[in-house]
């Protein structure tokens, strides 16, 4: 039986820059959109999500390729009060609109909420992340005056149902939960960019920045969500939610640590 493989920080740090010295590497995985994680563990010899580092459960490996535009989820959280379903019982019945398949894929009442906001702009619904360090939360705000022109009517319909003042009470997180939850999340992490390119059919990937990030920084993560960094991505139709989203841009992890090292 094959001894598993330990690694010191020093070694591991080793066998990426070796890895990294080889160039292009082909896909580990057949049509596995994981693969470049899947793959770099099997250069590495260990287990999936697992990095045996000796006293040191809370490091993790991330990979992630270079210059996509997809936004990688953090966690899953429902904003408070906790007493009100706040998505399915206030967004979604006074704030939604008719579902684009309604009557078609689903029943024709069918409404949807949809937005994946930030605190650097209102989205053109008038929706924004608000940070308020007073307070101790994050909460969500709206604004009828920010509503694009585009969705006039259903500004109108919000009118009806509810009016236009700013939402009452405002949906959010406080500081602490927030903290613990990104914290057990965020751990200290070596974060491993590639390069990517396909040919005859195969991708291929070349490791070409590595980085070890260390301390999770809960400023860094409220001045991500600030500017636009960090989202928060509703998901909702009357059938159902499909929960309360914490997204990230690409490239953003590195703000979310005290100490940041680059190793190539």
């Amino acid at each position: 039986m094959k001894k598993p493989i330990i690694y010191t920080k020093p070694l591991l740090i080793k066998k990426l820059k070796e890895i990294s010295e080889l160039g292009w590497i082909p896909n580990a995985r057949k049509g596995n959109a994981g693969g470049i994680g899947n793959t770099l563990e099997d250069l590495l010899g260990i287990t999936e999500n697992n990095l045996p580092i000796p006293n040191a459960a809370e490091w993790e490996l991330k990979t992630q390729r270079l210059g996509t535009s997809s936004l990688t989820t953090l966690f899953h959280t429902e904003p408070s009060p906790r007493a009100i379903k706040f998505v399915p019982q206030i967004l979604l019945p006074k704030y939604g609109w008719a579902h684009q398949e309604a009557g078609e894929q689903y029943p024709k009442g069918e409404m949807s909420f949809r937005q994946t906001i930030h605190g650097q702009s209102r989205s053109d619904r008038g929706f924004n992340v608000v940070i308020d360090r007073a307070e101790k939360k994050v909460l969500i705000s709206f604004d009828a005056k920010s509503v694009d022109i585009r969705h006039k009517r259903w500004l109108e319909s919000v009118k009806k149902r509810v009016g236009l003042k700013e939402l009452d009470p405002q949906p959010y997180w406080g500081f602490d939960d927030l903290e613990h939850k990104a914290g057990t999340k965020l751990l200290n992490t070596f974060y491993v960019q590639a390069e990517t390119k396909i040919e005859r059919k195969k991708e291929y990937y070349h490791y070409t920045k590595i980085m070890m990030l260390q301390k999770f920084s809960f400023e860094g993560f409220l001045k991500a969500l600030e500017e636009g960094y960090i989202l928060v991505d509703f998901d909702a139709r009357t059938g159902h939610n499909h929960g309360t989203k914490f997204r990230m841009r690409q490239d953003a992890l590195p703000m979310l640590y005290e100490k940041v090292t680059t190793i190539l």
